[in-house]
């Protein structure tokens, strides 16, 4: 068989002794009966994108496994070392319901510990939001949970957590990233000094549900919420350890849990994908609801850190939310307790990101207050609140069914969402209102804004060359009309050059720097590119919209936008 130099290069290296004999003989194995295999498991090294280091778990260097993890662990320890040279170093680490979770796990804390790193290491699953609240509230340097969110269950991953609870940012990921690329897999210290990892569970569970209730209660009446009915589904993940517990104890009694989806299981049986962004995902509890006669239902992602949710429309019908519709709703609802509140000075933002609908920043204008928007990714919004310790953090979120309340947990937090969401929903109801009524008068009050995502997945060497050309394509050939509208704008977020069309001038955005396109067109319509950074993925976020005066212009202005996504779709060859 023919394996180009740099495979066979990496290859080589991990059938020396540095590697154990499980693991040599597993890449004979794929040397023998599985070339293409052995490819796409050393051809390139994982890399840390949006949500740190996902991939699919296996041999070499291109997968997850206790070297690859191994290795990120010595590097990072080193990296501590280095950066808080006369403190003693404390991480805390936490793991989902994927398959190998926990012994990769106890791989990371051994690596950690046997660098002389104090290691809290969570006794059992956890969500991805508990981590990040532990982090601070354990006083660590540094946190890692094990994850890979909503992927497939062959996958894994590793995500990186600093200081202030927030995932790590340029430059120290890239720092990171140098040191961890410089070592060596024969300079991983996998002997653990067992007295340094100490299991945690009880003590920060009690504090991390406390501290939900405390930022995602608005004085919500008791009988509101002993009237709204829920369906909760944690689709086989581990929000079935915090959500049940911080619903109940903040009041809300009438909570029907999905049965066949409340035992975590990386398998995730009952779904073809566990992501609340995908509506069969959600098919069981919409079925539960219906037979519960239920006004809401919560699903989130096997981490927690996601939330999808659906609600009953003016016919009585569940149907799904988009997380901008989810987004939009719950800022509106913290805006107008904060302002009820009388705490909005103008010394108060929102946070979202710049492939989110556009509609945050009207909310926020009509409000008074700043909307920061930065790139893909919480660690962007958790990013601004480190940037702007003047500025009060209200809440803020992302397209993809992310949502942060407060500064508590400096990430997707699908925990507080949940009852954020629940509140929001009980106080309607007790109006005489509903979840769905409240943002049709949104688009009344904010201009109707509607966006779809295409995701166009391409696996592979030939799948990431295929992405790379496509982006090379809309960056070298721009699109100077779509859909009969003329492009006046393009964003470059990677050269940060920001090109007007009408009159030819450019101007530098002051945002780090990412592998985006933006097109604007003169009808207000916004088509965004982007490579996911963790998945094999190509997307493309199309936001259009439309006024409309009073609630019953909507059907006629929601299918005029829809025949818009579809016309665009059409016109740039996105199906």
């Amino acid at each position: 068989m023919n394996i180009a130099p740099n495979i066979l290069n990496a290859v080589n290296e991990w059938l020396t002794p540095t590697f154990d004999q499980e693991t040599q003989a597993a890449v004979k194995e794929l040397m023998t009966t599985s070339p293409k295999e052995l490819e796409e498991s050393f051809y390139k090294n994982l890399e840390f994108g949006t949500g740190g280091m996902r991939g699919v778990m296996g041999i070499g260097n291109n997968r997850i496994n206790k070297y690859t993890l191994g290795k990120n662990t010595q590097g990072l320890s080193d990296y501590l070392h280095k950066v808080f040279p006369n403190e003693p170093l404390k991480v805390v680490i936490a793991y989902d319901c994927r398959h190998n979770s926990n012994t990769l796990a106890k791989v990371v804390a051994d690596v950690f510990s046997a660098n002389g790193i104090q290691v809290y290491l969570f006794s059992d699953l956890r969500p991805t939001p508990e981590l990040s609240f532990a982090l601070k509230y354990l006083k660590c340097q540094c946190g890692i949970v094990l994850t890979a969110s909503h992927n497939p269950p062959e996958y894994n991953g590793y995500k990186v957590y600093w200081q202030d609870g927030g995932q790590i940012v340029p430059p120290q990921d890239k720092e990171i990233v140098n040191v961890i690329e410089s070592l060596g897999y024969d300079k991983i210290k996998f002997n653990a000094n067992e007295s340094l990892i100490q299991y945690i569970d009880t003590e920060i569970d009690k504090a991390f549900i406390k501290s939900s209730i405390e930022n995602a209660s608005f004085n919500t009446p008791a009988e509101a919420k002993d009237n709204l009915h829920i369906v909760f589904t944690s689709l086989h993940g581990t929000s079935i350890k915090s959500i049940p517990d911080v619903l109940s104890q903040a009041g809300y009694k009438n909570v029907h849990i999905v049965p066949e989806q409340a035992i975590p299981d990386g398998d995730f049986p009952t779904v073809k994908s566990p992501n609340p962004e995908e509506p069969e995902a959600l098919t069981m509890a919409l079925a539960l609801a219906d037979k519960t006669n239920s006004d809401i239902v919560v699903g989130t992602d096997p981490d927690c850190d996601r939330l999808g949710v659906a609600v009953r429309n003016n016919d009585g019908k569940m149907i799904l939310l988009n997380g901008n519709q989810t987004m939009v709703l719950m800022t509106s609802f913290l805006l107008k307790q904060w302002k009820k509140a009388g705490k909005l000075n103008g010394k108060q933002f929102v946070g979202s990101t710049i492939v989110s609908t556009p509609m945050m920043m009207e909310l926020a204008t009509s409000y008074g207050v700043e909307c920061k928007v930065g790139l893909t990714g919480f660690k962007w919004i958790a990013k601004m609140i480190k940037d702007f310790p003047e500025l009060e953090f209200i809440g803020g979120g992302e397209e993809s069914f992310g949502f942060m309340v407060g500064d508590a947990v400096r990430d997707k937090d699908a925990v507080a969402a949940t009852l954020l969401i629940c509140e929001v929903a009980a106080q309607a109801k007790a109006a005489g209102s509903s979840v769905y009524k409240e943002l049709l008068q949104l688009y009344v009050e904010n201009g109707f804004y509607k966006e779809f995502l295409v995701s166009l997945t391409k696996k592979g060497m030939e799948g990431l060359q295929e992405i790379n050309q496509m982006m090379i394509d809309l960056r070298e050939n721009p699109l100077k009309e779509i859909n009969g509208q003329r492009v006046i704008m393009v964003e470059d977020y990677q050269s940060s050059i920001a090109l007007n069309l009408l009159d030819g001038s450019e101007s530098t955005m002051d945002i780090p720097k990412s592998n985006v396109l933006i097109y604007y067109t003169e009808d207000g319509s916004k088509i965004c590119a982007r490579p996911s950074g963790t998945e094999p993925k190509i997307k493309f976020y199309i936001s259009v919209n439309a006024e409309i005066e009073s609630v019953s212009d909507f059907d006629e202005a929601e299918s005029f936008l829809d025949q818009k996504i579809q016309n665009i779709i059409a016109d740039m060859q996105l199906n």
